[in-house]
């Protein structure tokens, strides 16, 4: 089984907006969280589509959903945990508790607020997680990448052609991921802020599907603004 994981515990705080988390923010006429859950709910190759979000905006994104979608069981919202990797675990407990976690389960995780990822970047992640058990979507880098260890001096300049850009999803067999995670100290868990981590630091290879420069994070009111020119001239284009 293939289960798509949107994640979708942003509170917006860099959005300069403290009252509504960025995800619930328009874009044309949805909401950011309905652009990006249609993009994995259209796809026939997911069992489940779930949606982690705060306790609090559980009952909310829930029924905005199915306002959207219609209602239907192929859509779950459940609370998300303190950290990224806490909501995802339980992401992985909710798949275990209600479809049981085999050789063959794969789950697709995907950033609530990325609206523009493609049906071909979400088939590769699929095809790569089944194939190789872990993968990232990355963009090469485009501009020098300076490494500093004070955040005042250079302490060196990697080779950019070395570099890339991580964006989502990122994809896992779902069974070696909760394995893995179950392996990590309280320590490792404490300064773990990416799932593909997880498998670099216990010696799992991740492999690499190409992402595109449009698969863009909204973080900043600017990103908002570049992303509704996007929509507006997708719309256009219909």
């Amino acid at each position: 089984m293939v289960f798509a994981v949107v994640l979708a515990g942003g509170v917006g705080s860099r959005m300069g907006n403290s009252d509504t988390p960025k995800q619930f923010l328009k874009l044309g006429k949805s909401p950011i969280i309905v652009h990006t859950v249609e993009k994995f709910y259209i796809n026939p190759k997911f069992e489940k589509v779930i949606i982690l979000c705060p306790e609090k905006w559980v009952s909310h994104t829930d029924n905005l959903l199915r306002k959207s979608m219609g209602d239907t069981d192929r859509i779950a919202v459940i609370n998300g945990g303190v950290t990224r990797n806490d909501t995802l675990y339980n992401a992985l407990n909710y798949i275990d508790e209600n479809y049981g976690i085999n050789d063959d389960t794969i789950i697709v995780t995907h950033d609530a607020v990325r609206p523009f990822v493609t049906h071909r970047i979400i088939d590769e992640n699929i095809e790569a997680a089944q194939k190789y058990g872990a993968c990232d979507t990355v963009i090469p880098a485009t501009d020098t990448i300076v490494h500093s260890t004070n955040g005042e001096i250079i302490a060196s300049v990697p080779n950019r052609s070395e570099l890339f850009q991580g964006q989502t999803p990122q994809s896992f067999n779902a069974k070696k991921l909760k394995e893995l995670y179950e392996r990590l100290t309280q320590e490792e868990k404490d300064v773990m802020t990416d799932a593909c981590k997880i498998f670099s630091i216990k010696g799992e290879d991740v492999h690499l599907v190409d992402g595109e420069v449009f698969n863009i994070k909204i973080t900043y009111p600017f990103d908002l603004r570049v992303a509704q020119t996007m929509i507006e001239g997708t719309m256009a284009d219909d």
